[in-house]
């Protein structure tokens, strides 16, 4: 009699070690369905805060409750078994102190069973990523475009276009790097700026409208899918699910209009 080996997660230090080795594939999910097929591909499955505007209709993350990520994060972690599932801290629940983020951190951790969280933020945040580290909570850190900060940056704005500002994602890269956290995302960053990050620091990053040099990629499920009429720049459309679903509609509507369905296929005799 054979015994079947369990499948195991893939864990935030086997990310880290991917820094200059196959590129780490990575998309969002926010409900179960979704992510157990992503779950085939992927590398980490992020459950971002963007699920308060994809699922939620919000104009904006800033609206995104911790309740909210909680229930999200259990859902993509009970569809899931070999991808590491990072859950997105929202606005307003680790800024203030790195005390309030590690009260926050743990509780999404113990209650959805994700194995690490993302925050935004580079050298500002520095303190707060080495207090949850050194506590035991893995941390991906987020810097260049923050959506978090969208009203104060003005606008979803692509971060970089001039030189003169690249010294602070520097810093914000070798910060988020020397405070521990296992990988970054760089945003809505200009091509050269992320690729010469990607070289100079220690640790993977993860490009999202930044760089094909970077260590890996993520894109939101639901852009990349053709859910999203008007998707970003940076964003290749794979399928066509919004024409597929609207289509689906219409038949289905048009077949309950004319009687055509149930047809004796669909009900019980």
């Amino acid at each position: 009699m054979s015994v079947q080996k369990p499948v195991r997660r893939l864990t935030a230090p086997q990310i880290a070690k991917r820094k200059g080795g196959d590129p780490i594939v990575s998309l969002t999910s926010y409900h179960a369905h979704t992510a157990a097929i992503v779950d085939n591909y992927a590398d980490f499955i992020l459950v971002g805060d963007s699920l308060g505007m994809v699922m939620h209709g919000m104009e904006s993350t800033v609206g995104v409750t911790l309740d909210l990520m909680i229930m999200h994060g259990k859902a993509v972690v009970r569809g899931t078994k070999k991808a590491l599932v990072v859950v997105d801290m929202p606005f307003g629940t680790y800024e203030e102190s790195p005390s309030e983020a590690f009260r926050n951190a743990a509780r999404v951790m113990k209650e959805t069973q994700c194995g690490a969280v993302k925050l935004e933020g580079g050298v500002r945040m520095a303190e707060t990523i080495r207090f949850l580290t050194e506590r035991g909570i893995p941390v991906m850190a987020h810097i260049g475009l923050t959506p978090q900060s969208v009203h104060v940056i003005g606008g979803f704005k692509t971060q970089g276009r001039h030189e003169d500002d690249w010294d602070q994602h520097f810093e914000d890269a070798s910060a988020v790097t020397e405070a521990g956290a296992f990988s970054v995302v760089l945003e809505g960053m200009v091509e050269p700026l992320a690729a010469q990050i990607t070289r100079e620091i220690s640790i993977p990053t993860i490009g999202i409208g930044a760089s094909a040099d970077c260590d890996g990629q993520i894109l939101v499920l639901e852009d990349m899918l053709g859910l999203n009429p008007a998707p970003p720049k940076f964003v290749k459309v794979y399928g066509n699910l919004g024409g597929q679903i609207e289509a689906a509609v219409k038949a289905y509507s048009d077949e309950v209009k004319d009687r055509k369905f149930p047809a004796e296929d669909q009900v019980y005799r």
